[in-house]
């Protein structure tokens, strides 16, 4: 390796890089004189390899410092510059080289021995033929030290390489992994002291390192408290509750009576209902509601009955309603007793088929939407009494479960002071008991979860679009509600206990809405957000939605977190790319497309509509349908080899072959992962032909191959792309024949691609940079530090992982 000789370096260019000044002023005449003088300047926290000169005021444990001495480069101090803005002309380095006095008399130059070892050519750097696997578990640490090592020429590993040995094993913090393997192993002090010597130990390192976050850090020290304050204070305002029901404030009064009684002596009740006269044993049963004291549950069951026939009288049913309000507050069900829980259970429930709150509901939100799929038959078409009796029903459990969800959290509403009633615990709520069964507790998404929200689709086109009648029922606001009530609910049973539980629920519901609304028009969802009363669940549906809308118009977005930086650097750009879109002109000009031409129609109706379309008629069932990840049919066919819906898919106008999903794998990717030789046969074939060249984190099409042992697939893509695409790296520099262990196989694969019969040709579009986010896979790959990723064994239980985001949620 040729040295550049100090005598060249001198008549170069001085390149500059700072560290350790803290002071903006001291700082900003320190780069105007380099300025002056000719010289260049680099800011930023990280060092850059081709800096010749580093100002720092003394010895600082920073990594420009580390990498400085490690590379032979000059650093200075700040007296180099100013003195030199003096003479007119850049000085002599010498005299001003950085020197710390130790306990003896003489001063150290620590420097200036690798200094003058590169500069002579006897070394190309202090770490030279070191072959280092670097094991640091935090990211920004672990990029900090391969810069470092590298700066030093060692050649840096996350994972043993296959063609050679390490040499060095630096591990942060040591563990007995990181003793296994056949090289010396240190802890990430050995490169000072390898830098430095026994001299190390007089080195007094006392000051902040110049790390990114420890940078910003010091500069705002002052504020530190200030900071810990502020997230301690968002901490706890996350924790606290994002409803509250002040109407119930009053039913936990301990004054009250705590136990409930059922009132045996309603004089004729029985007999009344016997010869059908229910207004008036309506009246009699308003009378005995007292606080403590509850009528017989058979003798309301009756009088719902009555009701469930359509026949009753407006005034009935709000007689009725009335009635059971008055029971909800006079005996709240948080403060009941076993009899007095066992009341409300036979209460809620449909009064013929008695199965429990749910299919009440159900059957209630069926009935007002279509007339069917209810638990019994009912009378048809639709009475507009029996509608309105479930309107009353729907009304009065969603204000029973926001009761109990109350209870929980209103207690900060209570004052200190004031004594609190005891309450029943939350798992034998009756909200706890209809949407999740014991087994279910730790997931919000549940079966009964995904059948609401699916209520709440279908009701969110009702209400938008069916006549006045209907709209009259707000059936998309009450379940908007009650999903919002049952996922505060949730929140904070589990919030306390695993916060990242929490979140993950949430998330896993907004994508499987996102999935069943996304046959809706954007002004159906614009309305069904707006109805989402919990602000913690409005965010993450709206973003599930929002990322879901992108996805289906070819916009990819990454599945980081939502945050002020993404929606300006990602969401911003992505509204510009949807105003453009084709489907969402449509909305614009009142034409939609196939996938949302139901608008005006009810569910039933939709799906008539669609099954219609052409398009659909030609092609494969589920083909508009995108799951959580992203991924559509294309590459769902893909990773299961399944040739003959790949091909109808490529044979209808229009198709996307190098569609991606969340992740940015396209199917491509998909089909060489998983070893599906026919489906890459037929996507290769397809015109115009996919992009072979587009990396995801590195890994391009022959990548994936390769590394799940799929040689076909990998000559297959060198026969049609040629030996282009041998002379991609990935993220750590090794091309697709390093990953190749036997010679003939290397044989092949470069026979392969010289028999190319044309060169390979992108069409017209670049390659797009991977996005960090998980997807499943089929075959083992190497450790996840190989190559930046995480694809363990497994068939197709396994999962592929980026470093820093969790697997995709979501079903195929």
């Amino acid at each position: 390796m040729a040295i550049q000789p100090v005598q060249q370096m001198e008549s170069c260019k001085r390149v500059f890089q700072i560290s350790g000044i803290k002071v903006r002023e001291k700082k900003r005449v320190l780069i105007k004189g380099i300025y002056q003088l000719g010289g260049k300047y680099i800011g930023g926290s990280a060092y850059k390899h081709c800096t010749t000169h580093l100002i720092i005021p003394q010895v600082l444990p920073s990594e420009k410092f580390f990498a400085a001495c490690a590379a032979g480069k000059w650093v200075v101090t700040p007296k180099y510059v100013l003195e030199s803005m003096k003479n007119g002309s850049w000085l002599p380095e010498g005299a001003y080289e950085v020197a710390i006095c130790t306990s003896s008399s003489a001063a150290f130059y620590p420097v200036r021995q690798w200094r003058e070892k590169v500069s002579r050519g006897r070394v190309a750097g202090a770490f030279q033929d070191w072959r280092v696997l670097l094991m640091v578990q935090e990211p920004g640490r672990r990029a900090m030290f391969k810069r470092l090592l590298k700066a030093g020429k060692a050649e840096v590993y996350d994972c043993p390489p296959l063609y050679t040995s390490i040499t060095h094993v630096v591990a942060k913090p040591v563990t007995e992994k990181s003793k296994s393997f056949n090289a010396p192993c240190y802890p990430v002090s050995h490169i000072v002291q390898h830098l430095f010597g026994s001299n190390h130990v007089d080195m007094n390192f006392n000051k902040t390192e110049d790390h990114p976050s420890e940078t910003k850090a010091a500069r705002l020290d002052c504020f530190s408290n200030l900071e810990a304050d502020l997230r301690g204070f968002a901490v706890k305002k996350e924790e606290r509750p994002r409803l509250w029901f002040y109407e119930f404030l009053s039913c936990g009064d301990p004054r009250r009576p705590h136990t409930q009684a059922i009132v045996e002596d309603i004089t004729n009740v029985a007999s009344m209902i016997e010869c059908g006269l229910f207004s008036e044993a309506l009246d009699s049963i308003r009378s005995s509601v007292l606080p403590g004291l509850l009528p017989p549950a058979t003798y309301l069951i009756s009088l719902l009955e009555y009701a469930q026939q359509g026949n009753a009288s407006p005034l009935f049913l709000r007689d009725l309603r009335q009635v059971m309000e008055n029971l909800l507050f006079s005996n709240p069900p948080w403060l009941a007793s076993t009899a007095g829980r066992r009341f409300y259970c036979q209460l809620l429930q449909c009064p013929q088929c008695k199965m429990g709150l749910w299919p009440l509901l159900e059957t209630a939100v069926r009935y007002c939407l279509t007339g069917s799929g209810t638990c019994h038959p009912h009378p048809g078409p639709a009475v507009p009494g029996l509608l309105h009796f479930y309107a009353d029903i729907l009304a009065f459990c969603l204000k029973f479960l926001k009761a109990e969800l109350h209870s929980i959290t209103g207690r900060d509403l209570v004052p200190p002071q004031q004594a609190q009633a005891p309450s029943a615990p939350a798992c034998n709520f009756l909200l706890y008991r209809t949407f999740w069964t014991v087994w279910e507790r730790t997931t919000l998404l549940s079966p009964t979860v995904k059948k609401l929200l699916q209520l709440v689709t279908e009701a969110a086109v009702v209400d938008f679009a069916e006549g006045a009648e209907k709209r009259d029922l707000c059936l998309a606001d009450t379940l908007m509600d009650l999903l919002s009530v049952l996922v505060e609910f949730w929140c904070q049973r589990h919030f306390k206990l695993n916060q990242s539980r929490v979140e993950k629920g949430l998330k896993d519901l907004s994508e499987h809405l996102a999935v069943v609304s996304q046959d809706l028009s954007p002004d159906v969802l614009v309305e069904l957000v707006c109805k989402v009363r919990s602000s913690r669940l409005r965010l993450v549906v709206a973003d599930a939605i929002f990322r879901n809308l992108c996805c289906r118009n070819g916009v990819t977005i990454g599945d980081d977190p939502f945050s002020l930086s993404k929606m300006v650097q990602s969401y911003l750009p992505a509204l510009g790319t949807l105003a453009q879109s084709p489907s969402i002109a449509s909305y614009k000009t009142g034409q939609p497309s196939h996938s949302c031409r139901s608008q005006g129609t009810s569910r039933a109706e939709s799906q008539s509509v669609t099954a219609a379309s052409p398009e659909r008629e030609n092609g494969p069932r589920g083909l508009s349908r995108v799951n959580a990840a992203g991924e559509t049919l294309l590459h769902r066919a893909c990773k299961r080899n399944q040739v003959e819906t790949v091909l109808q898919i490529l044979a209808l106008p229009g198709t996307d072959v190098n569609v991606k999903d969340h992740a940015g794998w396209t199917p491509l990717h998909e089909a060489c992962n998983h070893g599906s030789t026919e489906s890459v046969r037929a996507l290769l074939h397809h015109r115009p032909a996919p992009v072979l060249t587009d990396q995801v984190g590195g890994v391009s099409p022959l990548h994936d191959a390769l590394l799940n042992g799929h040689l076909d697939i990998a000559k297959m893509l060198l026969e049609h792309g040629g030996s282009v695409l041998l002379q991609q790296t990935d993220g750590d520099g090794q091309a697709p024949l390093d990953m190749v262990s036997a010679p003939s196989q290397r044989e092949e694969l470069l026979r392969s691609a010289q028999g190319s019969a044309r060169p390979y040709a992108v069409g017209g579009q670049a390659p797009r940079p991977g996005l960090r986010a998980g997807r499943s896979v089929g075959q083992t790959r190497p450790p996840k530090s190989d190559y930046g990723l995480d694809r363990p064994a497994g068939g197709e239980a396994g999962r592929r992982r980026r470093d820093v985001v969790e697997a995709e949620p979501g079903t195929p």
